[in-house]
This record gives C-alpha cells, structure tokens and sequence, in this order.
C-alpha cells in the first residue's frame, strides 16, 4: 500500500482521507478544542480505525487556516502544505470530468475559484456561510449547535418571513417568477415562528451565494459550478440551487463527498506537484 494523506484542518475541526491508486479511502473528521488536538486526533483516528501502518503512507498533505499551527513532519512521514485555494480546486474537479468550473467552497465563508484546464485562479469570495448560520442562530435561539437549526429549518416556511415578488406584484415580472424573493425577512415579524425564522436564514444564505454564482457566470461565461464544504450537504441545498438553475441557466454539481473535497484536493496536489516541503 502507498497512500497519500489529505488533511484539512480547521480552527477545531480536521477532516481527513487518504488517497490510495486514484481511490478515496473512508473519509472523517473529528472536533477538538483546537486546531492541534484536533489534527493528531483525527490522525490517529484514522489510523487506527482503517488498520493502517505508518509504513503504507508515502506521504502527508495538509491544508486549511489550522495548519499553519503545524511545523514539521508528521510522525516522521514526509509532511507537505497545501495552498488551500489550490485544494479547493483540485478536490472539486477530481471524478467531475469538468475543464471549465467555479469552485464554490461553502465552509464558514464562501470562495469562488475558477478552474479552466490547469489554470486555478482564486476569483473573491463572500463573508457569508456556515459561520454566519452559526452566529446569527446563537444570537437569535441561543442554539450553538447548527444541525437543530438545520432541523429546525426543515419543518418551517420561509415565504412566512420572505417578501416574494408574488407579495408585490400581480404576476410574474420579467425574468422574475412570482414565486422568487424579492426581500429576506421583508415581511418579517416580531412573533414569526422560529421554524420560519431558521428557514428565512438557511434561505438567505444559499440564496446569497447563489446570486453571486450568477454574477461570476455572467462574468466568467462559465455555466457549470461545483458545490463543496459543509453547507453543500445541508438538505436545503440541492433543491434550493435547482431553483437557481432554473432562474439563470446555469448549473450546480455536488459531488460525492462535498465536505471533504478540501482534504481530498490537498492529497491530489501532492500528486500533481502542487506542494511544497515544510
């Protein structure tokens, strides 16, 4: 065996997978309280729930605003850094059979990379994602944990807190279905249930982020957009974007793995000469 390990680590999350013959083996992650922790956790996790030596790694990848806490070599394996636009990119087109894409990491903000051939460049970015979902619910339901929200959003309405263009005008508008918002929270009250409230939020955030996938396509002339990070495995996701298809005729792909792509791309640049020595 010679596998190669990608390594993303977060401020308190890492997610890990390794890449053997081209294959993506057993995917994880692990929550700690700092980036550290968490990264040696998930190692040994790993390690040791898949049966594997230190001998069958060929070598280490990692990536991720938590690496830069990490200096040296691994347990002694051969330890590379990953530039983590660079990662995006290269985890998101791997098994898409896609030359021309927009990479749309959807972690606690949102990046857009374009990808054309070889060619990664890092186009902007949002401050809008998961880490707004998670403040603006603590704020809102003193809820930390953001899969009740999720859950919570499941059973709400968000045309309950939403001013649709149907709420403003008699019929569709050009190029606007009535069914489309034409305000976040516009018509929002003090007394809306908290189910719609945390549909409203999931809503607007996706939302957001599509909006602006429109104008990078409009920009770019790119059509085909790839989902990865955390948000693009909420269950909100898939239907909403197909909505956004729908509206602007461009298309959303969400591959297997999505929140893992980060971890897969940092292994993959190793192979592809990406890299570089700690």
């Amino acid at each position: 065996m010679s596998m190669v390990i990608g390594i993303d680590v977060g401020g308190s999350t890492t997610k890990i997978v390794g890449i053997e013959n081209g294959n993506v083996l057993s995917p994880q992650f692990i929550t700690a309280a700092d980036p550290v922790t968490s990264l040696f956790g998930a190692f040994g996790k790993y390690m040791y729930e898949n049966s594997i030596r230190l001998d069958e790694i060929s070598r280490v990848v990692l990536t991720g605003v938590g690496s830069a806490h990490i200096n040296g070599n691994l347990y002694g394996l051969p330890t590379d850094k990953a530039d983590e636009f660079v990662a995006d990119a290269l985890g998101a087109r791997f098994g898409s059979r896609l030359e021309n894409m927009v990479v749309v990491s959807m972690g606690t903000g949102t990046t857009f990379i374009r990808v054309n051939g070889d060619e990664i460049r890092h186009l902007g970015g949002l401050a809008i994602g998961g880490g707004t979902l998670q403040g603006l619910s603590s704020i809102i339901f003193k809820i930390t944990d953001v899969r009740k929200v999720v859950d919570m959003a499941m059973h709400g309405d968000a045309s309950e807190v939403d001013l649709l263009i149907s709420d403003i005008a008699k019929g569709d508008l050009p190029g606007l279905p009535s069914g489309v918002t034409a305000s976040n929270f516009g018509k929002a009250t003090a007394d809306a249930a908290p189910e719609n409230v945390a549909a409203g939020l999931v809503n607007m955030i996706l939302q957001a982020i599509g909006s602006a996938a429109n104008f990078v396509a409009d920009n770019t002339g790119t059509r085909d957009f790839v989902l990865i990070g955390n948000l693009s495995v909420l269950p909100q996701c898939r239907p909403l974007f197909d909505k956004v298809e729908r509206l602007y005729g461009i298309r959303f792909h969400i591959p297997e793995y999505p929140e893992f792509r980060t971890a897969i791309g940092a292994a993959l640049s190793s192979m592809a000469g990406r890299s570089g020595n700690i």
